[in-house]
């Protein structure tokens, strides 16, 4: 395996891309791999995130050579994410982009969790990953209600279609999603990975439903963004909270950098379309230069080698893309009646009669019939007698298997 500190990019006449590269051909939405949809959706968060951070950093930060530095390699990563985001075909609609959206946090948490050395982390993971597979199955109902679209073609049938824990029993007290953040220093290579792009992918998912919510043709629609919108902010907070809060924002500044390029050369051995693949190749290069300066910075700045922030350089086991179904079965029939608790989980059973939990959901969830989860399903079950599903055997959770009936009760 490669070690990127290591590499050396390869020069170019031009810094930055001009009109024509910023848009390049989009992939066709009838016959492209689920997997690579997934892969530019991924990309495009990590992008987004760079920006954010390289905002954040240049408001926190006294130094302008260092503040001209973060400009210069901000723009490039802006002209990234518009390249990647220009891959999406213009006829591919918001309900069908989601489904792209929830299959990555679904495959994308379940890839991380079963390689997940750290048990914490690994627990923060499957919790998560039980809500993003349950609003899979709720967007996959709307679409197929309100566009006449059958998911399970979009997913390639990599990924079930069924509930998970409920989308109504997920809505937590704000406390209870704050958890114990990682020590780089100590952790593992893929453990620091894991969290950084965890933590890009939910927060392009919680924009994403924020701002197209209010675009959404119907109010059925527009409140079921809504609602899943505020369980990303929770995701958010979550995975947010692993990451190491010891770093400066110099040894953060290149941890970034080096995440997206393990993420971009994992991409490009994972690509199986060629034009896309080409891009990953770029866009690694691109990443390998903000590297190098990264670690110059680090050692300009506070006398750091790269060494002291990553140990290990050498790149560990790539990021490749493939279906979870069993795994997520399991987790599904191992934890679906989680809850948190402050930083840690409990079964919901366990939790006191006044526990924080209980006091929001009976703020927030005052009616069932009030929650969007679970007025699409009652909806869509009026309709057509049932919901609609993807399942390759029963359900794993005996009281979740009626397609009759949307249960509000497991989880809560």
């Amino acid at each position: 395996m490669i070690n990127p500190f290591n590499e050396k990019p390869i020069k170019s006449n031009d810094q930055f891309y001009n009109w024509k590269e910023l848009s390049p051909k989009p992939y066709n939405k009838f016959d492209v791999d689920p997997y690579t949809r997934v892969r530019i959706i991924l990309a495009n968060g990590a992008e987004y995130e760079a920006v954010k951070f390289s905002h954040a950093f240049h408001r926190h930060c006294d130094n302008n050579d260092i503040r001209r530095e973060l400009a210069i390699t901000r723009r490039k990563e802006q002209q990234q994410q518009k390249r990647i985001a220009a891959l999406k075909p213009i006829g591919e609609g918001i309900l069908e982009h989601t489904i792209g959206y929830e299959q990555l946090a679904v495959d994308l948490t379940a890839i991380f969790a079963e390689r997940e050395s750290n048990k914490y982390v690994k627990q923060a993971m499957n919790f998560a990953l039980l809500e993003d597979f349950d609003h899979l199955y709720r967007y996959a109902d709307l679409l197929e209600m309100d566009k006449g679209v059958i998911a399970e073609r979009l997913v390639g049938k990599y990924t079930e279609l069924m509930p998970g824990r409920p989308t109504i029993s997920e809505h937590r007290f704000p406390a209870d999603d704050v958890k114990r953040f990682v020590n780089y220093k100590q952790a593992g290579s893929l453990t620091k990975l894991d969290i950084n792009i965890l933590t890009a992918a939910e927060q392009q998912t919680m924009n994403y439903y924020m701002n197209q919510a209010a675009f959404y043709q119907n109010n059925v629609g527009r409140q079921l963004y809504t609602e899943i919108g505020m369980i990303e902010e929770q995701h958010v907070t979550l995975y947010g909270g692993l990451m190491d809060t010891t770093c400066t924002w110099l040894e953060d500044n290149l941890m970034h950098e080096y995440t997206e390029c393990y993420l971009y050369y994992s991409l490009m051995e994972d690509e199986t379309d060629e034009h896309i693949k080409r891009i990953w190749e770029q866009h690694f290069n691109d990443e390998l230069a903000h590297l190098h300066n990264a670690a110059e910075l680090l050692q300009k700045y506070e006398n750091k080698v790269w060494q002291q922030v990553i140990p290990q350089g050498e790149f560990p086991e790539l990021l490749s893309f493939h279906s979870n179904i069993e795994y997520v079965r399991q987790v599904i029939a191992d934890s679906v009646n989680i809850t948190a608790q402050r930083e840690d989980y409990i079964d919901v059973s366990k939790l006191e009669d006044g526990a924080p939990f209980f006091e929001y959901q009976q703020q927030v969830n005052v009616k069932d019939n009030d929650v969007p989860s679970h007025n699409v399903m009652r909806k869509y079950i009026a309709d057509n007698g049932k919901d609609y599903r993807f399942e390759v055997a029963a359900h794993p959770i005996e009281e979740l298997r009626d397609r009759k009936h949307d249960n509000t009760t497991v989880g809560r």
